[in-house]
């Protein structure tokens, strides 16, 4: 009786010790191809196949933990020290494969076939599906803390840009007119974009009117006689510097036909920073709040919006 005491003892202390670790074996995290990532150790080595996947992981200070990088990825600073494993849609994926990570974060803007090919290959891939607005990015950053055991960290992330945005829109409410916008992508003529660019959802934050915010697409060419008639009174030059800005500036101010458009008119085409814009990170936020004082800057009494 004994014995068969021991024996039974010995078996009980040996479930209840093992099976937190089979359960951290068996626990994973469903990325946006539908497949399981297992969550069984925190990443020592990380790749990322996107700009704004980079600035994520350094915020959530990982930065010691990022193998490469794209060529794209130049935000922190210290990113443009890191190996570079290509673009975001020709990654090398034999030199991808020679670092040995062990965990890759992609999205949905990569190729499918890049995406399944670095599958086929057993590496440790997870996907991000960057969807359409704020609370998308907000998922984006709580899923790689997932991914990377941070979630504290990215939990205080996440609340210090939602404090940031309560302030911005707290500080825009006594606005009851929305300005009409053209956004202008430098570079590219009349390049701009419609319903389904972050742009549009963080102007519409902002409490501006997206004159191409009808148009079910990312990107699209406005032609001349839709800009005229759309009247914008305000033009926002995305570029990725003061110099490129004011290169676009000029082509605009000099052509006469738009010389009756009102943001021409009245000086108000201004300059946002094409990095913190187009990429659905951290710094979208301040984007937001660039945004909503060059719209709105009676509501801002400080030096910047918060």
């Amino acid at each position: 009786m004994t014995i068969l005491k021991t024996k039974l003892s010995f078996i009980l202390v040996l479930f209840i010790t093992t099976t937190p670790l089979l359960a951290l074996q068996t626990k994973a995290l469903i990325d946006a191809l539908g497949e399981p990532f297992p969550l069984t150790s925190p990443p020592q080595r990380i790749i990322s196949l996107a700009p704004n996947i980079t600035e994520i992981i350094f915020a959530l200070d990982l930065g010691p933990k990022i193998v490469a990088v794209t060529r794209y990825c130049d935000y922190p600073p210290p990113a443009q020290a890191k190996e570079k494993i290509g673009g975001m849609i020709d990654p090398n994926l034999e030199k991808i494969k020679s670092l040995n990570p062990d965990l890759i974060i992609g999205f949905r803007g990569n190729p499918l076939r890049t995406l399944k090919r670095i599958k086929s290959l057993n590496l440790p891939l997870f996907v991000l599906e960057m969807g359409k607005d704020l609370e998308s990015v907000f998922l984006i950053i709580k899923k790689i803390g997932t991914i990377t055991h941070k979630e504290q960290k990215a939990a205080s992330l996440l609340q210090a840009m939602k404090d940031k945005y309560k302030n911005i829109q707290q500080k825009l409410k006594p606005v009851d007119r929305w300005p009409k916008v053209f956004f202008s992508l430098h570079g590219l003529g009349l390049w701009t974009c419609g319903r389904d660019s972050f742009l549009d959802v963080i102007l519409e934050k902002a409490k501006g009117v997206n004159i191409a915010g009808h148009i079910n697409r990312k990107w699209l060419i406005f032609n001349r006689e839709q800009l005229i008639h759309e009247n914008p009174d305000i033009i926002i030059i995305i570029s990725k510097s003061q110099q490129q800005f004011l290169q676009s500036k000029e082509w605009i101010i000099k052509e006469k036909s738009f010389q009756s458009v009102t943001a021409v008119a009245t000086d108000r085409i201004y300059f946002l920073d094409e990095n913190i814009a187009t990429r659905p990170g951290p710094r979208l936020i301040d984007a937001l709040g660039k945004l909503a004082r060059l719209l709105h800057p009676q509501c801002f009494k400080d030096k910047q919006a918060k």
